[in-house]
Parts: structure tokens; sequence; C-alpha cells
């Protein structure tokens, strides 16, 4: 990639919010380059399109500052045009333009066997022991895992990705050096090590609740299937588990017990046969991986 389009891409992370399928067919009809071109020369200025509005100014952009930013971040850019670029994600509406990550690169190389886990952020010592024991065998059986990076949930699945020395990637609602949980900053610093951090924002933006939502796509998208193990009956979780079922990929879901609140979501995707029951990773290979190209 040469300098133009590098630059041309982290402008765009700059002015444009993740999840406009607006943009995002823009910019797979012009490129990166040729987008940046009209927006210089003005073809959007009047274009009022609730949602469709550009999120910065280009004057206010320095192409080389964010470059250096990049640089400063340890982080590198990552766009379709790349060899190791994650094409399950074009298959989204609203495919992400760009993507930052910081980390281990080659981690991409094993997205074939990957695996989504996701849930609650308030969960009970079940779902943190599930989380976790999800992520350590398929680890065991070569599978990489993926989750948000959150509390709860997010975090048990990494961690057990990373005791059984698996490889795990966090997708961010914020950048990639401006890391949310900041109680997460120890876990977020090992996954650094032995996996890979990734958001659509550049490394210095600060999360807010949309971006939340918006990445959730990407964690549906980027994996071969996805596990909600407890989730409340109304929760992010769901909204990524929708997000996956909207583009074909398999739903699983861990039962809890009855009695519990936070299994109440699991037990609303069963009911509604968004997602299979899966008790054990036994069950997930059994469901998933006659699936494995």
């Amino acid at each position: 990639m040469n300098a133009s389009d590098v630059g041309a891409h982290l402008a765009l992370l700059a002015l444009f919010e993740g999840g406009n399928e607006y943009w995002s067919s823009e910019y797979k009809h012009y490129g990166a380059v040729g987008l940046l071109e009209r927006i210089s020369a003005g073809a959007y200025k009047d274009y009022k399109r609730s949602g469709h509005t550009l999120s910065g100014s280009l004057a206010a952009i320095n192409m080389q500052m964010l470059e250096e930013q990049v640089a400063a971040a340890g982080a590198f850019l990552l766009t379709r045009g790349d060899i190791d670029w994650p094409h399950r994600l074009d298959d989204l509406k609203a495919p992400p333009i760009a993507l930052i990550g910081r980390g281990i690169r080659s981690t991409l190389e094993n997205l074939d066997l990957s695996l989504s886990i996701v849930g609650t952020r308030n969960p009970t010592e079940y779902g943190v022991r599930t989380a976790g024991d999800f992520a350590a065998g398929a680890v065991d059986r070569g599978w990489s895992v993926i989750s948000g990076g959150a509390y709860g949930i997010d975090s048990a699945a990494h961690r057990g990705a990373l005791i059984a020395e698996g490889q795990t990637i966090a997708i961010l609602g914020g950048g990639v050096s401006s890391v949310f949980p900041s109680g997460n900053d120890r876990l977020f610093r090992e996954i650094v090590e032995n996996g890979l951090l990734l958001s659509e924002v550049l490394p210095n933006v600060h999360a807010i609740p949309a971006r939340f939502l918006t990445r959730n796509r990407l964690i549906a998208a980027i994996s071969r299937a996805t596990i909600v193990v407890e989730a409340a009956f109304r929760s992010g979780s769901l909204r990524t588990a929708r997000d996956a079922a909207e583009i074909f990929r398999p739903v699983l879901a861990v039962p809890g017990p009855i009695t519990s609140p936070t299994s109440d979501g699991c037990h609303r995707l069963i009911g509604e046969r968004s997602a299979e029951i899966v008790t054990s990773v036994a069950d997930f290979m059994e469901l998933v991986g006659p699936l494995v190209d």
C-alpha cells in the first residue's frame, strides 16, 4: 500500500463513524483515495441526509500526524487490500473501511478457526467459569477466541484462552491506545503480547456507548460462530447474536438456571430458535466443526 493510500484510509477513519452503510458503499465504489478526493472537491457538502453527514472536518486532518499516531501506538493499519484482511467482514451491510491492529498480526491467520464468546458484564460465577472453559476448550482444539474486552464474560473468555496458551482477539469500542475499561489494562497488555487488539477507530479515540453497539457487528462477522454464555433479557450480547444470524453465522447459547436473570437472554435466543443449545465444547465441535472449510 502506498503512502497516499495509507493516509487516505486514516483520514476516512477520522471522518466517519463505523457502521454507516452509505459511506461504506461509497468507499467500496470509489476507494479510499477516490472518496477522499470527492469529499475534498465538495461532492457531499450539500448532503444533509440524517446519519450520513461527516463526523469530522477534512480541513482539520493532518495525515502525517495520523500516521505518527498509529506508529506511536505500535499499531498497524489493516485494509481490504491486505492479504490478511478478514474477508468475513465483507458479509456485513456496512463493513469497516479499515481496522487498526495492535499485537501479533499473524493472529489473523487463524480466523477460519475462530469462535466469538460474548455475554453479560455482570456474570455469575457459573458464567465466568463456563466462558473460561469454552475458551480453553476451543484453544485446545486449535481455535482462536474473539470477544470485546469488556468486564464479565468477555474478560473470562479472553483469560480462558490466554491461560490455555492460545490466541485471542479483542475487538474494541475505542482505540487501541485508549482501551476501555481501564480496569482491564493488564488483560489488554497480555492480549497484545499473545494475540491482537482490533478497532475501527483511530488509536487515541475514546470509547462511547454507540461504538460498542457498532463494534458488536464486527465480533459477529469476523468469527466462524458465536456463543452467548450469559445475557440478560435485554443485552448487547443479543445484538451480537442477531448480527451474526443476519449474515448466517451459527449462533449458540449456553442454558442456565431458569431462576437466573443473567441467563434470560440465552433462554430467549433458544426459545425463539435463534440459537442452538450448547453445554460443552464437544457440543460446539459437533455443531460447528463440520462447517469448517
